[in-house]
Formats: C-alpha cells, sequence, structure tokens
C-alpha cells in the first residue's frame, strides 16, 4: 500500500518551490509578465511613422484606369490580346476564354511639380501628386478576393495568422489606454460591393489584444457603449474591480495570456465610455475641414466620414487604421463603377493627406491606398477580371518620398517589367515595417515551435529607393 500522502496536482505545482511543474508555471508568468510589458516595447532602429493609415479598396481597382497608364495598350483595344504574355498562366473567370485586349476609357493626366500621372478619374488625389509615391510594380500570388485579402493583410492564406496591424501593435504597442490600438471602418459603394470577413483583422496567434476592433460606420461607433440607465461610474467601477479581482487571482494560477486580455479589456471598456463619444462627436470640427473630406453628416457611414475619423483617430493616439471602401469588384459595367467608386473616395483620400500635413500629422503617419490586386487589361465582358501579376497602389507621408513612382509594369499593364523593381505583397510588409522603426526579420512571435514573421519565410525586402532617409 502507498504510505505516501495524497497531493492534488495544483498544490503540488502551488507548494513545490523547485519542482519542474513551478518552474513550468512561473516561466508561464514570466512570458504572461513580457507580454503585459509589451504594451511599450522598443522598436528595433529610429523610425519614420508612428502610425499607418490603411485605405483598402476592396474588390482590386483597375491600375490601368486609376495609377498607370498605358497608351500601347489603349492602341489595340478590341484586339486579340497577346498569347505570348498570358500562355501558362493562371487567370480568374477568363481562364480558357478568348483574350481581348481593353484600354482604358479614361485620359491620364501629369500633376504638380513631378508630373505624376494619374487617372482624370481621381482629380483631387492628383492634386496631392507631389506628396504621393506611386508603387507600379505590385504583385501578389492570390487570385480570388478573400485568400488575396488574407495575404495582403497577414502575408499568408492560413487561418489563424496574425493580421499586419496586430503586427503593427504588437512590435511598438499602444500611445493610447483610452482607445483600441488598431480600428478598422468600412463603407460601401453602390457597384462591385465586394464582401469583408472580419478575419482579416484578427491577431491570430498573437494575444487577442492585439487584434482589430470594427467601429460601425453609422450611428454610435461601438454598440451599447454608454451605461444603462441608473448605473453610475461608481456602481460600475466597483463592478469592474471586483471581476477583475476574480480575474487577477485565475490570471495567478493559470498564467494564460487571454486572462490578461479579459483585464485589460474591461479597463478599456469602461474607458471607452468617455473615449467613444467624444471621438464621434465631430462638432468641433470646422465647417472648412467638413468641406475638405466632403462630409455632408458626420457618421453617416460614408468613406468621407470615415476618412475624417482616421485622422481624428491618429490624433488619439491610436496606432493602426484601416478603412475598407467595397466597390471595386468590376467584372462588368466597368465605366460606371469605376466612376461612382473614383468619385466616392476621391476627395476624401485627397483631404486626409491635406489635412495630416496642415497640422504637422504627416511626416510621422504613413498612409497607403490601394486593393488587394489589380484588374486585367483583357475585357471581360463590360468589366475587368482579378489580376495579380501588376496592379499599383500608392503611399505617402511616414518618410516615404513624395512625387516619385516606383517600378512599372510592361506595356500592356500585364507583368511587372523588370526584375529587381517589382514590388511582392511581403516586401510592401517590410517596408511599412521598417519606416515605424520595425525590422522585419527580428519581428517575431513563437507559433508552433517555429519563429513566425508577418513577412514568413520567402524573400522580402525593404524598398529604400522610396525612403527618404533609406
Amino acid at each position: 500500500m502507498n504510505s505516501f500522502p495524497t497531493i492534488q496536482r495544483r498544490s503540488f505545482l502551488k507548494s513545490g518551490t523547485y519542482s519542474v511543474g513551478m518552474a513550468a508555471l512561473g516561466s508561464m508568468l514570466a512570458r504572461e509578465s513580457q507580454a503585459s510589458q509589451s504594451d511599450s516595447p522598443q522598436p528595433h532602429f529610429p523610425g519614420t511613422a508612428k502610425t499607418v493609415i490603411h485605405l483598402c479598396m476592396a474588390g482590386g481597382p483597375s491600375h490601368v484606369e486609376s495609377l498607370d497608364p498605358k497608351p500601347e495598350l489603349d492602341k489595340i483595344n478590341d484586339q486579340p490580346f497577346p498569347a505570348s504574355m498570358t500562355d501558362g498562366q493562371q487567370l480568374a473567370q477568363l481562364q480558357g476564354s478568348k483574350l481581348v485586349a481593353r484600354g482604358s476609357f479614361c485620359k491620364f493626366k501629369k500633376w504638380g511639380q513631378s508630373g505624376l500621372e494619374i487617372s482624370e478619374l481621381f482629380p483631387n488625389i492628383g492634386s496631392v501628386a507631389d506628396d504621393l509615391c506611386i508603387i507600379r510594380s505590385m504583385h501578389t500570388e492570390q487570385i480570388n478576393h478573400d485568400p488575396a485579402h488574407a495575404f495582403m493583410n497577414t502575408g499568408s492564406i492560413q487561418k489563424g495568422r496574425p493580421s499586419m496591424g496586430s503586427w503593427f501593435l504588437y512590435g511598438l504597442g499602444a500611445e493610447t489606454d483610452s482607445l483600441p490600438g488598431f480600428i478598422v471602418f468600412t463603407s460601401q459603394g453602390r457597384h462591385g460591393a465586394q464582401p469583408v470577413s472580419a478575419r482579416q483583422w484578427k491577431a491570430g496567434f498573437l494575444p487577442s489584444r492585439f487584434q482589430g476592433v470594427q467601429f460601425q460606420s453609422r450611428g454610435d461607433a461601438v454598440h451599447y457603449v454608454r451605461p444603462p440607465g441608473g448605473i453610475t461610474d461608481t456602481t460600475q467601477r466597483a463592478t469592474i474591480e471586483a471581476v477583475n479581482a476574480f480575474n487577477q487571482d485565475l490570471l495567478a494560477d493559470r498564467g494564460d495570456s487571454e486572462i490578461a486580455t479579459r483585464i485589460s479589456q474591461y479597463e478599456m471598456a469602461f474607458r471607452m465610455q468617455t473615449s467613444v463619444p467624444e471621438l464621434a462627436d465631430m462638432s468641433d470640427e470646422s465647417q472648412e475641414t467638413l468641406d475638405l473630406y466632403g462630409v455632408t453628416k458626420p457618421g453617416d457611414g460614408s468613406f468621407a466620414s470615415n476618412c475624417l475619423m482616421a485622422r481624428r483617430l491618429a490624433e488619439r493616439g491610436v496606432r493602426f487604421i484601416q478603412l475598407y471602401h467595397r466597390a471595386w469588384d468590376h467584372h462588368s459595367n466597368l465605366e460606371v463603377g469605376m466612376k461612382d467608386s473614383a468619385k466616392a473616395v476621391d476627395q476624401a483620400s485627397a483631404a486626409l493627406i491635406q489635412d495630416l500635413k496642415r497640422r504637422g500629422m504627416l511626416d510621422d503617419t504613413l498612409v497607403i491606398w490601394g486593393g488587394e490586386f489589380g484588374r486585367t487589361p483583357m475585357k471581360q465582358g463590360s468589366g475587368r477580371d482579378h489580376h495579380i501579376n501588376a496592379f499599383s497602389l500608392w503611399m505617402a507621408g511616414g518618410g516615404v518620398k513624395g512625387g516619385i513612382s516606383y517600378g512599372n509594369s510592361d506595356e500592356l499593364g500585364y507583368r511587372y517589367l523588370k526584375d529587381g523593381e517589382e514590388t511582392h505583397v511581403r516586401d510592401l510588409h517590410a517596408t511599412m515595417l521598417h519606416t515605424c522603426g520595425l525590422d522585419h526579420m527580428k519581428l517575431s512571435a513563437k507559433y508552433q515551435g517555429l519563429d513566425v514573421r508577418l513577412t514568413g519565410v520567402e524573400p522580402a525586402r525593404v524598398l529604400k529607393p522610396i525612403l527618404k532617409n533609406a
């Protein structure tokens, strides 16, 4: 018969000061302590940007009607597209079809002192051309929307990977404790309304406090942010403290980082009862500012209202802001859809640059504008199909040079033109992190025994020619 006393597992772990179990528990608590301190980590080197605003044109805008003029494509409009370019290439819905060239229906114009060529569909963006860096050699690996969004946001099509906003917050920490560090808004156009999954801004295997929080574009930015009638701040504070006391005991017992997240989110929610109504109240904005963005009614769900909100969030220390405008999936009615979508975003996108600049915020705010891929230079009925071999986006502020373009697509806009000047999505991620003082090779987290990075294991490079202080 066993003469040793019966010892409960939990008691053994708590009492065995030098036991393997206690060492493991201590390790977990140390990791939790380190994670809780990661709200104020140090960058790897001095960065030029402290905030990123990503204007996501969901659905994939046509580069040959926006940022990449192709006169040679216009010349062969309605003629067979050269088979030498497309043989053996992956297409989406045009696979196996007779491919016919489609020239641009709009004209391009040289803007500003730099003479950057931008479509006449975007006159307001054209007016800030000298602040823009247009990248015309983008390419990606995923030809359908949801995986392409996942790849643009997480660097992977595997579900459960952290979004780039989560990596950004994980690497730099939060600047505010009264609002989430990563906030998302969505708006919708009348044509080509591409669905966007909430998993695009999740934290994956990182602690969930690094995930993006979607604010509502209409009405109250956060549902139920105000306490119910009869509940005072004192009563609510006492309730939160009591709940957090239980959670602190649970955290000490289990060392689970998600418990620490729960504690911090209770505190955040309490503070947001004051910060969110103040944020959403735009009565302090001048009529001139509202007119600059084209805001007719703040909080009306428009892209314009969301852009003004993005500036207000950046002022309040929110690190990463994403605005999805779901309006660019133009498989048909391209001319109508492009004109409508461009009109919806052109003024406010440019106003955001102008407003940040006049407030002295553009130098340390990186703005990125673009979709998850482009559209084919071949026609698909009255529209264009998905295209991954070449597309365009622009960046502004945050230490990026203005009035320049980087890379090119070929004369028909089918593929990036020159090896060494192509820009993969991973290169965009590496460059974005670099502007914020983060080395993409060093920013990693353990997952399934591996050091996982936003830029993955494939080669990625920082686009130093576009940076002011490279």
